[in-house]
This record gives structure tokens, sequence and C-alpha cells, in this order.
């Protein structure tokens, strides 16, 4: 599986409240993503909350874009990317 850095602009701020609806909304991009394989890992959020950085996994950035599409979310740039992990290099 490929792991992808996928860059998200909202130009009003993202808004997903810590309620039922929040939780909804985020369980139904999870779902939609699974349909074609896609997996949302995590995100980081600009303090402005205008600007996700988002870690996705999926087989395809085409099937990460037709997902996007599909939960009405903006996709500013699909980056390849690898885990650079610095203790991976450091003696036990």
């Amino acid at each position: 599986m490929n792991r992808y850095l996928i860059e998200r602009s909202f130009p009003q701020g993202l808004t997903i409240p810590m309620t039922p609806e929040g939780r909804n909304g985020c369980a139904q991009v999870v779902k939609v993503n699974a349909s074609e394989g896609v997996t949302w890992v995590h995100s980081y959020v600009s303090p402005d909350r205008k600007k996700t950085f988002c870690i996705y996994d999926g087989p395809s950035p085409e099937a990460i874009r037709q997902v996007a599409e599909r939960n009405g979310l903006p996709v500013d740039t699909i980056t390849p990317v690898t885990v650079l992990d610095p203790y991976f290099y450091l003696p036990a």
C-alpha cells in the first residue's frame, strides 16, 4: 500500500464539531474511502483551521481524488511519501 500526504485548503476554516454529527461525518468519510481501498491515517490542522495536511494510505492518487470528490473534500496536492524515523538510526 502506498502512503500519501494530501494538502487541503478550507477558505472558511474546517470545523468538525465534537458531537454525534461530527462523529457521523468522519465515519462517512471512512466508509466512502474504504470503498476504494483508501485509509485516512490522520490529519494535521493549521492553527487558523484553513489548511490540513492529511496522511492517507491507498492504491493510487486517482483513488484518493475519487473518494475526496465523493466526500466533498478539496484536494490541493497529493504527494507520495515514506516514513523517516530518526530513532531508526540511533543505537538501542
